[in-house]
């Protein structure tokens, strides 16, 4: 798999992040329809994930995939399975070539009191790009986090504190950096180096469990 100047990639990569996050705003409201009050991370993703492929907008773009699974060569051309994304967003029709999100619930309620989930979001989620068991040798990735109870602004700071309180296990280069909202859903970047030299940045975007405007 060679993808060339990286750079390049990572501009066509946020510009359909951009336009899938478009669509997943527009489509929002449908998902919350359909879901009870506190569902877990797999429904709501597959839920989610229902809703992009029957919209016409979003099979111009690429491919939703639901539970994606990358795969890494091994010696004499046999391949092995590293996983399952949440949604692998496949381009050009080629399964190398996509861009993934991890989903993870945040601000979830557990016996009575608020749980922030930020720590697995850091932990479960980002690290899985870092350590390149998903996105191996790609540029790109992003979170989608499901922000339970709506409080947008406190799941924000739990998570961002998480990966300050990470940052070497990170291996944090920069960031976090706030990115400019679609709607309602509060975005933000973070660059990281990982172990085999390669960068890559993720791109955060949280979704309210409250209608998008």
């Amino acid at each position: 798999m060679n993808f060339g100047d990286p750079s390049i990639w990572t501009i066509r990569f946020r510009s359909i992040d951009q336009r899938l996050l478009e669509r997943i705003a527009y489509i929002w409201s449908k998902c919350l329809s359909v879901l009870p009050v506190q569902p877990d991370e797999d429904m709501i993703t597959r839920n989610l994930v229902n809703f992009l492929w029957k919209d016409s907008e979003t099979r111009k773009l690429g491919w939703p995939d639901y539970q994606y699974v990358p795969f890494s060569e091994l010696p004499k051309g046999n391949v092995a399975e590293k996983g399952y994304v949440d949604i692998g967003f496949i381009l050009d029709q080629d399964r190398d070539r996509y861009i993934a999100y991890e989903c993870k619930r945040l601000n979830v309620q557990y016996k009575g009191s608020r749980q922030s989930l930020a720590t697995p979001y850091v932990k479960e989620g980002m690290m899985r790009y870092v350590s390149e068991q998903y996105s191996e040798k790609l540029p790109f990735a992003c979170m989608l986090g499901y922000v339970i109870d709506g409080d947008i602004p406190f799941a924000k700071k739990q998570v961002w504190k998480a990966i300050g309180m990470k940052k070497l296990e990170l291996r944090l280069l920069g960031g976090p950096n706030s990115a400019d909202k679609i709607a309602s859903l509060e975005r933000f970047i973070t660059d990281h180096q990982r172990s085999s030299g390669n960068p890559i940045e993720i791109r955060h975007a949280f979704l309210p469990f409250e209608a998008v405007v």
